[in-house]
């Protein structure tokens, strides 16, 4: 017994001393992020900023911000040069469109597939959601957000607008970003993911 004891009280010591710097967040997306970002190897975040930082502002999760969308391909679009907040462009082109319901209503919004990422080892499948909505530029960044997507197996991909998160340049000026294309414009309000940060 008296070993078991010991063993209960290390346990207990080690998971105390774990939750003395906790990396907050109320999803695993949201505590992940905030742990990247808190990294100063990672982060983009400036110094100064990152002396201070406690976490990310983030949306409530809400699963009715969470939706299956249709994919169809669209294999044949050209490649262009997508604009960004810098002299910098970046070759896409629209790998297909998602069509989905949110809050009653049918959207549609296209999804990009990046050359330069297309040759990145883990990114070969990797699709680009970037989107505006009604809460940018009060309570979400108003360049807009992104959302990271994989290319699916077959014609229905999931949409979880919980992770969306703000572009590099919401941060730091010097990171170049790309800029939302009009088309992804949804007239809803998505109260879901990173809001807009708040510089100390």
């Amino acid at each position: 017994m008296k070993s078991y004891a010991l063993i209960v009280l290390l346990i207990c010591t080690l998971s105390c001393a774990q939750e003395k710097t906790p990396v907050s967040g109320e999803t695993q997306f949201q505590k992940n992020l905030n742990a990247e970002y808190k990294d100063a190897t990672k982060s983009p975040l400036k110094a100064k900023d990152l002396k201070t930082f406690t976490g990310l502002d983030f949306f409530k999760f809400d699963s009715t911000y969470v939706v299956t969308a249709s994919l169809e391909r669209t294999p044949n679009t050209e490649w262009f040069n997508m604009k960004t907040t810098t002299s910098r462009v970046s070759p896409e082109r629209i790998f297909g469109v998602l069509t989905f319901q949110l809050k009653g209503k049918t959207f549609q919004l296209n999804v990009y597939q990046g050359k330069e990422t297309m040759d990145l080892e883990g990114y070969e499948d990797y699709l680009f959601l970037p989107f505006l909505d009604d809460t940018n530029g009060a309570e979400s960044y108003g360049g807009g957000r992104y959302i990271d997507l994989r290319i699916p197996d077959g014609d229905s991909i999931e949409i979880d607008f919980n992770s969306a998160y703000n572009p590099y340049c919401a941060y730091n000026e010097v990171y170049s970003c790309p800029i939302v294309p009009r088309d992804n414009y949804l007239a809803l309000e998505i109260k879901a993911g990173v809001k807009a940060y708040k510089k100390h």
